[in-house]
């Protein structure tokens, strides 16, 4: 792998790990705020950024050794509200700056993997930044969040919620593939 897309790489996976775990101590502070649904939000979630960082992380099999990882990180949590802001601000980074730059990068250099790793979670972090947003609306009412099941699709991430499409339209995996939260 080159190595401006190799560090790309390194740095996604630094990123996609932090956002798993500030998502998942998210969902437990939403819990203490009694917005349930807002919670499992943020666990599905974090689910999806495992699965990203897991891509990431197996696109780097080639390395021997440690790195520095050079990663975007929403520090500050506060109550839902805030770390809802937080998230919108996290993902809003990823699709606007780092991930078009990234895949930018993996095509000019010849990086099918990496390029489709990118992709993989550009695409899915449109769909959790829309979440996001729509639990926001409800939680600066002081309401929980109006979710219908969520469900992560197991091979990119693929957020939605409601019904698993027969296939993934991210990665192509089968209805089967999805894990449900409700």
């Amino acid at each position: 792998m080159r190595d401006v897309t190799q560090q790309n790489m390194i740095n996604a996976f630094g990123g996609e790990s932090m956002a798993n775990m500030r998502y998942l101590h998210f969902a437990d502070r939403a819990e203490r705020d009694e917005f349930v649904h807002t919670a499992r939000l943020f666990t599905a979630i974090a689910f999806a950024e495992y699965i990203h960082a897991g891509d990431h992380y197996k696109e780097l099999r080639h390395l021997d050794g440690g790195f520095v990882a050079n990663s975007m990180g929403a520090f500050g949590p506060g109550d839902t509200a805030k770390n809802l802001a937080l998230a919108i601000a996290g993902e809003t980074y990823e699709i606007d700056e780092m991930y078009p730059a990234f895949m930018e990068v993996a095509a000019m250099q010849g990086e099918k993997g990496a390029h489709r790793s990118f992709e993989w979670s550009y695409k899915t972090e449109q769909q959790h930044k829309a979440l996001f947003e729509k639990a926001k609306v409800n939680v600066d009412k002081g309401q929980d969040a109006d979710l219908d099941m969520i469900v992560v699709c197991e091979g990119c991430g693929y957020t939605l919620e409601g019904e698993a499409p027969d296939v993934c339209p991210v990665c192509g995996a089968p209805k089967d593939k999805f894990r449900i939260f409700e």
